[in-house]
């Protein structure tokens, strides 16, 4: 039985859903966002509250009913607050500046790293060694964030590269002589 899905989703003040068939639309200060769910749960909306129900108890069914509810909530939550990653740059010379829509990356490489931000994603550098990937949509900016981070993964023995804030990396011990 989902735990998850039992639980409504309440909107705050200032945030409309709107159902349609499988497709619940929302919309709130940040922007509008839309969620198709599937045909193995229904939608519906009263009184400033979310309800996602299965339409019977088979495993996909329950499944996709804590998945729906999950997803309804993280859109309830993009258009109220925004989502936010933080990445720290770490490395002697290794840098990062917006330039217009580009992110400019100093990473060691013999050529700089350029880094245009998609649609519906914003990213600044309030300092040289910090970038800050924000937007409505969970999935995007984890996703521009997970690419930033791809082009200098941090290594293991002297920790250079880029990484989540607050993201721990096991240190390894170099080799002895």
């Amino acid at each position: 039985m989902s735990r998850i899905g039992k639980k409504p989703v309440e909107l705050p003040s200032g945030v409309t859903a709107s159902v349609s068939g499988q497709t619940i639309e929302v919309k709130g200060p940040k922007g509008t966002r839309s969620f198709t769910a599937t045909d193995d749960v229904t939608l519906s909306v009263e009184d400033n509250v979310v309800q996602i129900n299965p339409r019977g108890m088979s495993k996909r069914a329950r499944q996709q009913w804590g998945m729906s509810r999950t997803m309804v909530a993280n859109l309830i939550e993009g258009v109220t607050n925004g989502f936010k990653k933080e990445l720290e740059i770490q490395g002697v010379g290794y840098r990062a500046q917006m330039q217009g829509n580009t992110l400019k990356l100093n990473l060691g490489y013999s050529h700089d790293v350029d880094f245009v931000a998609p649609e519906g994603v914003t990213i600044t550098a309030p300092k040289q060694t910090e970038v800050v990937v924000e937007g409505i949509d969970q999935q995007l900016v984890g996703e521009v964030a997970a690419k930033i981070r791809d082009w200098r993964r941090p290594e293991p023995y002297k920790g250079k590269g880029i990484r989540y804030k607050g993201e721990f990396i096991f240190r390894k011990e170099g080799k002895k002589k």
